[in-house]
């Protein structure tokens, strides 16, 4: 007697549905039998996934925030590799003008040295021309 109830039930679903849409009701089809319901989860069970859904959004938040101050460090530290790299540059060029006058130094100094060797030689010659 439950079978027949379930069909006359699933019979009435169709007539309505058919009322609800424009589609011909198909009247060679086999009735259908309305499968038994298992339990839904238990409210306990619920609540449960709730929190763990929360505590997982929290913990993606936080990677996110974390992600982002390391992005953000990450630019400062690029500054500042940036910054390294002028100051590199004004330093390579700053000793290169640097050894450019050392070398210029360095050769006036001979020159001045050779010049007063001769000087010397001259003043003895003459010291010693005087002195014969």
């Amino acid at each position: 007697m439950a079978l027949a109830a379930q069909q006359s039930a699933v019979y009435r679903q169709r007539a309505t549905a058919s009322l609800m849409n424009d589609r011909m009701p198909n009247a060679f089809a086999q009735p259908e039998i309305a499968p038994q319901l298992a339990p839904g989860p238990a409210p306990g069970d619920i609540e449960a996934a709730t929190r763990r859904l929360a505590a997982a959004l929290d913990g993606l938040e936080s990677a996110v925030d974390r992600r982002r101050e390391y992005d953000r460090g990450g630019d400062e530290l690029a500054a500042r590799i940036q910054a390294l790299g002028v100051d590199r540059s004004r330093l390579a060029n700053e000793l290169d003008g640097t050894l450019v006058r050392s070398r210029e130094l360095e050769r006036t100094n001979r020159e001045i040295a050779e010049r007063l060797d001769v000087a010397i030689e001259t003043i003895r010659s003459v010291i010693e021309g005087e002195g014969s």
